[in-house]
């Protein structure tokens, strides 16, 4: 089963330990924090910003191929957990069916939030890693402050 998933922040971890985003059930509390790197980050936080570059940034690219090739992104999905790494990938609706592209979680979620595409986790991956308010806590260490 796949749980439909919103983006709620992008930015520095605390104590400035990278970049993470935070993802959260569209009909639940679960969350899901992940790790993303710097370039990643800012792609994201541009998007969601509706900052538009002067050129078009890597996975402003990635959409256009996508479309020139005559494909349409359906979703993005992170189906799986191995070794503390999330598995992604993008799912593109073809002439020839559904062509399920390897990617890592942060290369989808900047294609979702350029064009609202809809963004799910498995319920195996939420089961292994998701994390709710309350076991976050309220105090200086919270990912959402």
């Amino acid at each position: 089963m796949m749980i439909e998933m919103n983006l709620v922040t992008v930015g520095m971890a605390p104590k400035g330990d990278g970049n993470i985003l935070v993802l959260r059930e569209v009909d639940g509390e679960r969350m899901l924090i992940l790790g993303v790197g710097f370039a990643e980050a800012t792609s994201i936080a541009m998007a969601a910003e509706d900052v538009t570059p002067p050129r078009p940034m890597t996975h402003d690219l990635l959409l256009d191929v996508i479309r020139r090739l005559g494909g349409s992104v359906v979703r993005m999905v992170v189906h799986d957990m191995r070794d503390e790494t999330f598995i992604g990938q993008i799912e593109v609706e073809t002439g020839q069916g559904i062509m399920e592209i390897d990617a890592r979680p942060s290369d989808c979620i900047a294609l979702a939030v350029r064009e609202d595409f809809p963004i799910f986790v498995s319920d195996a991956v939420m089961e292994m890693a998701a994390v709710t308010q309350d076991m976050i806590g309220d105090d200086e260490d919270d990912p959402l402050e």
